[in-house]
C-alpha cells in the first residue's frame, strides 16, 4: 500500500511531523513501512513553461524547435522531440542546471546545430514510472492544465513535492489498504481526530429505480448489491489534484468516470465499478452463478470462461461484469458515454478469491475482496461516487439507491478482562490506559463489572478473540514499554539430540568434502516423482497444484539435483559439487498423510583436481563419489558395517551403478548418470548418490576405543587371483576377511588386470592382506598359518592364485 502524505493529510493531522518520525512510529504500532519514497528525487529548476511556437527542426524530421516562456516573458528556444509537443501547451520544463532522477543534469546544448536551453519533460524523465503515466501521455510529453502558471514550481503542480510511504501490509490488515484505514491508524498513534470526507450534492426530480432494478440470486455470496445512477456526465481528463494522488497510489489516470471509482478505491477500500448504462441494453441487474462454459470478455480484452461457481453481475441475460474481479468490456465506460450506473457491492471473499486464482485475473478489487472490505462503508463509497461525478464530470445524480441489502452490519463483540490482558502481556496496564487505547482506535467499549465489553468497528475485521484485543493494547501502548522478565518454572540444560549432532556432523562433512548445499523443490513433476526413488511407494499428489511442474511430492532428491547442476553448467560453471539434506514422502500414514524419510543427495560433474600451477587435473568419476560416501561412513563409525553390490537403477549408467547396504539392508543408491539422462539436460559425465540418511543416523554404534599406537611390526603379503571378470572384488574381500583369523587386520586392492595376458572373460585382481598382532612380534609361522587359511578358502570359492 503506497500512502501519499499530501492526500494523507487531509484526514488526519500528522503535526509536521518528519515524514522518518511517522514512519518509525507506524513501525512501531505494527504496520511495517517499507520505504518512504521522496517524490522529488530531489530534483531542481523544473518549472510551468508555455509554448509561444513550434516550427520543425530545418536539420531532423523528429526534432522541433520550440520557443518557451518560462515565467516573466523570459522565453528559451527548447528542441525537443516529443510526438505529441504543440503550440499553445503549458508543459514540464527543466531548466539549464536543474538536477533530474538517474543523476541527470540539465545543460545548454546545441542539437543538429540549433541551441536547447532545457528541455521539456515527460513524466517518466521525472521518475515516475511508465506503468502509471496516462496513456496519452506515454509516449511524449506530459501537457499541463491550461490554467497553469508558467515559471511556478511544476513539482508542485503535479505532485511530486510529496513523501510516499510504503507500507508491507500482514493479510489481517485490510483494513490498511486504504487511505481512510491508514488515517485512522495514524490518528490513534498521534492521539488525533480523523476527518472523513463530507458527501452532500444535489439530486436530481428523476428516481434511480425508474431506471434499474437490481436483483440477487445469490445473496449468500452478495448479500449487499446497490446501484445509483448519474445522467449527462461528460468524459473528460480529470483534475489534475485526482490523477497525481492516483499516480501516487501507483494506478494510472484513465478518465474522470474510472478515476473516481479508483479514487474511493483507494479512499474507502470499497471497490466500485461503472457501467455505461446504455450499453447494458437493459433496466435490471442481476446478480448469479454463472452458466457452466459461460464466457464474457473482460475490460484487458481477453475472453474468460466461466464455471458454474464463479458469481457475475448480468444485465438479466448475458454477463456484464465478473462479481468483485473486473468488468466486462461490452459495458465499458467510453468517450460516448453519458449515463452511468455505479456498483457498489459486498462479496464473498472465498468466492472472489477462487474465481480470481481460477482465471489468473487479479485486480485491486479482488484483493480487497478477497480479505474483507467494510460492510458499513460500502453505501458511503456509492455516495462519495455520485458526489464528485456531479462536481468533476458534470454529473446529475438521480434520487436514491437502487439495492438488495440482506447484509449483517453488526460489530463483532469481544469480552475481556483487563487482567486477562496484563497477564498476557506480562506488565501492569492501567484500566483507564487500555480505555485510552481503545477510545483511539474508535472501538466502542463499556467497562462493567469488571470486564470490558467491546464491540470492534467493521472496518476492523481482524478483531474476533480476546487476543486481539490484547495485540491492539500492546502495540498502542508501545512494544518498548514490555518489560524484560526471565522465565519462570523448572530449567533444563539445551542441547542437540544425538540425531541433529550426528545431522551437523554429516553436514560438515559433505561441505568439507568440497559440495555447496542446495535446497530444492519439494514438489515435482508425476514423471520424476519416482525416478532413482531408493522405495518406490504411492505417491501423494496436490488438489490443486500451481503447475504442472509441481504435483507430486517427490520420492527422491536426485532429479532437481540434476536439475541444478544442468542449470549451473548452462551458465559456464565448469565444475558443479552439490548436496542436499531434504525429505521425501513416501506412501500414506494411517492419518492418511505421506511417510516423511529424511534423505541425503549428491551430484558431482566436471573437473575434481585442477591444479593448474602442477599441471595436474582430474574429472570426477564413480570412485570419487564413492569415496566420498566412505568417508562419510567411517567418519560416522559405520564403514565397516557398510557394503556395495554391483545393482541397476532406472536412469544410471548399468555398468557404474552401486547398491548401497548396511547390515545387509539398502540405505542407497550410487552410479554414473546415464548418457541418454545427460543428453536431456546438457551435462558432461555426472555421478549421483542418495542415502537413507534417516537410517543411517538411528544405527547404533558402539563408543570409540582408543588404541595405542602399534609396539610390534606389521608383516603384508600380496596374492593375486584369476577371477571370472563379473566377479566382484568387494566379494573376495568378504571371503579374505571371513577367512582370516584375529591376526588379519586389513584387506585392500592395489591391482586390476584385464588383457591379452589373461585368459578371455578373466580378470586379476591383486590384493594386500596385513598381519598384526598388538602383543607380539609374529613369526613367520604364525603367518603362514593364517595366510594358508585365507587360501583355502579362496580355492573353495573357485579363485584361481597367479
Amino acid at each position: 500500500m503506497l500512502v501519499s502524505l499530501n492526500w494523507l493529510k487531509q484526514y488526519v493531522d500528522i503535526k509536521d511531523l518528519a515524514p522518518e518520525d511517522l514512519a518509525e512510529k507506524i513501525t512501531r504500532s505494527g504496520i511495517e513501512v517499507d520505504a518512504v519514497i521522496d517524490r522529488s528525487q530531489g530534483m531542481t529548476n523544473v518549472v510551468v513553461g508555455y509554448v509561444v511556437s513550434k516550427e520543425k527542426h530545418p536539420d531532423a524530421d523528429k526534432l522541433n524547435i520550440c520557443q518557451v516562456e518560462v515565467g516573466e516573458g523570459d522565453v528559451r528556444q527548447i528542441i525537443c522531440g516529443a510526438p505529441n509537443v504543440d503550440q499553445g501547451q503549458k508543459v514540464i520544463v527543466a531548466l539549464p542546471g536543474a538536477r533530474l532522477p538517474g543523476g541527470v543534469k540539465i545543460k545548454k546544448a546545441k542539437m543538429r546545430g540549433q541551441e536547447s536551453n532545457g528541455m521539456i519533460c515527460s513524466l517518466q524523465e521525472l521518475g515516475i514510472e511508465g506503468r502509471v503515466v496516462p496513456k496519452a501521455y506515454a509516449d511524449g510529453i506530459y501537457v499541463l492544465p491550461e490554467d497553469a502558471t508558467p515559471g511556478s514550481d511544476a513539482l508542485e503542480l503535479i505532485g511530486l513535492r510529496d513523501i510516499v510511504l510504503e507500507l508491507g501490509l500482514t493479510p489481517n490488515r485490510s483494513d490498511a489498504l486504504s487511505m481512510l484505514g491508514v488515517a485512522y491508524e495514524v490518528a490513534a498513534i498521534l492521539s488525533e481526530e480523523v476527518k472523513l470526507p463530507e458527501i452532500k450534492y444535489e439530486t436530481s426530480y428523476e428516481k434511480a429505480d425508474d431506471y434499474i432494478q437490481v436483483r440477487t440470486d445469490a445473496p449468500d455470496l452478495n448479500p449487499l448489491y446497490a446501484a445509483k445512477v448519474v445522467k449527462n456526465v461528460k468524459i473528460a481528463e480529470s483534475p489534475l489534484w485526482l490523477q497525481n494522488y492516483l499516480m501516487a497510489a501507483g494506478v494510472r489516470p484513465h478518465n474522470n468516470v474510472v478515476d473516481i471509482t479508483n479514487y474511493i478505491l483507494m479512499e474507502y477500500g470499497q471497490p466500485l465499478h461503472a457501467f455505461d448504462y446504455d450499453a447494458l441494453n437493459s433496466k435490471e441487474i442481476v446478480v448469479r452463478l454463472a452458466n457452466e462454459g459461460e464466457k464474457i470478455v473482460t475490460l484487458d480484452d481477453q475472453e474468460r470462461t466461466l464455471k458454474a461457481h464463479n458469481l457475475v453481475i448480468t444485465n438479466g441475460k448475458e454477463p456484464v461484469a465478473i462479481a468483485g474481479v473486473m468488468g466486462g468490456a461490452n459495458s465499458e465506460v467510453t468517450e460516448s458515454t453519458t449515463t452511468v450506473v455505479i456498483e457498489a457491492a459486498y462479496f464473498d471473499g472465498l468466492s472472489v478469491r477462487r474465481t480470481s486464482k481460477e482465471l489468473g485475473l487479479r485486480s485491486d478489487a479482488s484483493a480487497r475482496f478477497e480479505k474483507g472490505v467494510d460492510p458499513n462503508r460500502v453505501l458511503p463509497a456509492a455516495e462519495r461516487a455520485a458526489q464528485l461525478l456531479a462536481e468533476i464530470a458534470g454529473g446529475e445524480a438521480l434520487e436514491g439507491t437502487v439495492m438488495v441489502d440482506e447484509l449483517d452490519k453488526t460489530p463483532a463483540r469481544v469480552v475481556v478482562s483487563p487482567d486477562f490482558i496484563n497477564a498476557r502481556l506480562g506488565m501492569k496496564i492501567s484500566l483507564e490506559d487500555m480505555l485510552s487505547i481503545l477510545n483511539r482506535l474508535k472501538f466502542d467499549v463499556e467497562a462493567a463489572n469488571g470486564l470490558l465489553i467491546i464491540d470492534a468497528p467493521t472496518r476492523r475485521q481482524d478483531i474476533k478473540i480476546e487476543e486481539d484485543i490484547v495485540e491492539e493494547v500492546a502495540r498502542l501502548y508501545g512494544y518498548d514499554e514490555i518489560p524484560m522478565t526471565l522465565p519462570e518454572g523448572n530449567e533444563t540444560v539445551g542441547g542437540l539430540t544425538p540425531y541433529q549432532a550426528k545431522r551437523r556432523i554429516v553436514r560438515s562433512f559433505v561441505e568439507g568434502a568440497g559440495l555447496l548445499q542446495a535446497v530444492t523443490y519439494s514438489l515435482t513433476s508425476e514423471e520424476l516423482s519416482q525416478k532413482f526413488a531408493l522405495k518406490v511407494e504411492e505417491t501423494t499428489k496436490l488438489l490443486m497444484p500451481m503447475s504442472e511442474e509441481r504435483t507430486t511430492l517427490r520420492q527422491s532428491l536426485i532429479p532437481h539435483l540434476v536439475e541444478s547442476a544442468s542449470y549451473n553448467i548452462a551458465r559456464k560453471a565448469d565444475s558443479v559439487g552439490l548436496y542436499e539434506i531434504g525429505s521425501v514422502f513416501l506412501g500414506q500414514t494411517d492419518e492418511g498423510l505421506p511417510y516423511e524419510e529424511e534423505h541425503l543427495a549428491l551430484i558431482l560433474t566436471g573437473k575434481w583436481l585442477d591444479h593448474s600451477w602442477q599441471g595436474e587435473k582430474r574429472n570426477v568419476d564413480f570412485f570419487v563419489a564413492k569415496g566420498i560416501v566412505e568417508g562419510l561412513f567411517d567418519k560416522l563409525g559405520l564403514v565397516d558395517r557398510v557394503s556395495f553390490e554391483k545393482g541397476a537403477v532406472d536412469g544410471l549408467h548399468p555398468g557404474q551403478t552401486a547398491i548401497i547396504k548396511l547390515d545387509g539392508e539398502k540405505i542407497g543408491i550410487i552410479g554414473g548418470l546415464h548418457p541418454a539422462e545427460r543428453k536431456k539436460v546438457d551435462l558432461k559425465e555426472t555421478y549421483v548418490a542418495e542415502l537413507n540418511l534417516y537410517a543411517i543416523l538411528q544405527a547404533t554404534t558402539e563408543a570409540l576405543v582408543y588404541t595405542p599406537v602399534p609396539r610390534f611390526p606389521m608383516i603384508t603379503r600380496d596374492i593375486a587371483l584369476e577371477l571370472e571378470r563379473t566377479t566382484p572384488a568387494g566379494e573376495i574381500e568378504s571371503i579374505i576377511r571371513n577367512a582370516g583369523t584375529k591376526l588379519l587386520k586389513d584387506v585392500k586392492v592395489f591391482d586390476v588386470y584385464q588383457g591379452d595376458k589373461i585368459e578371455a572373460g578373466k580378470k586379476s585382481v591383486a590384493f594386500t592382506l596385513t598381519y598384526f598382532d598388538p602383543e607380539r612380534t609374529l613369526t613367520d609361522e604364525d603367518v603362514s598359518n593364517a595366510h594358508d587359511k585365507v587360501l583355502k578358502a579362496l580355492a573353495e570359492a573357485g579363485a584361481e592364485v597367479r
